[in-house]
């Protein structure tokens, strides 16, 4: 499974965001590849991936991707991360 972490820039929150994604999917017991993404290549990224997870607002500006988004609201918060990823994935 693949999974693209999308943030404006690619830099900061997308790291955060990849670091929190991947402790929800280790408390899941779920393997993947996560990767990061900026907006500007998400979409030719998406392409590639099974699973994306962003921000509400980044989620409204990928438009259709042909791929699940799950969006974050808080990138800190590892329970909402795993009840989201969790009922994506068929964990929860």
């Amino acid at each position: 499974m693949k999974i693209l972490t999308v943030c404006g820039m690619g830099l900061g929150s997308g790291l955060l965001l990849r670091m929190q994604v991947e402790k929800a999917l280790r408390q899941l017991g779920v393997q993947a590849d996560v990767e990061v993404s900026d907006m500007g290549s998400a979409r030719a990224m998406a392409r590639t991936a099974d699973l994306i997870v962003t921000s509400p607002e980044l989620a409204q500006q990928l438009g259709d991707v042909q791929r699940p988004i799950v969006t974050i609201v808080n990138f800190i918060s590892l329970p909402e991360m795993v009840t989201k990823l969790g009922a994506q994935l068929g964990k929860g």
